[in-house]
């Protein structure tokens, strides 16, 4: 099974966005699913159901900054290759679905009561959300291999 698939087959066992999308590549940079899971808990729904960066580009981001992220106080090089990089998702998540940001891509406000109801009752999970963790999988593997 491919990145993508994982990251999809994740998500359909009710992990969020960013859970599905970081946790398909943590092991490869040595992070157990467990701790990938965690560290990945929080951004979902985008930041925690507040409906800004989609969860799934934030993992995606995570990812980028595994492969290609600064870990010493003078490498900028490192730095900048990280930001470029996530530029370069970004372009190519928002060609594919318009935005990055979740209440734009799903067309609920989660972080009210009645948002949260309509992501459900629409079933934005299977409609929508499904295609997201997916694209930003497919863009990150391309991005990173």
């Amino acid at each position: 099974m491919n990145k993508p698939e994982q990251a999809v087959e994740c998500f359909k066992q009710t992990f969020s966005c960013s859970q599905a999308v970081f946790s398909a590549y943590a092991q490869e940079f040595g992070i157990d699913m467990e701790t990938a899971l965690k560290i990945a808990g929080a951004f979902g729904g985008g930041m925690a159901r507040m409906g800004e960066t989609c969860g799934a580009v934030t993992g995606a981001f995570m990812v980028i900054g595994l492969k290609y992220g600064k870990t010493k106080a003078e490498d900028e090089p490192a730095k900048e290759k990280t930001y470029q990089v996530v530029g370069e998702f970004v372009e190519k998540f928002k060609a594919r679905n318009g935005s990055i940001v979740c209440r734009e891509l799903t067309g609920c406000d989660m972080s009210s009561p009645e948002g949260l109801q309509a992501f459900k009752e629409n079933n934005i999970l299977k409609t929508h959300c499904t295609k997201f963790v997916r694209d930003a999988s497919e863009i990150v593997d391309e991005l990173i291999s």
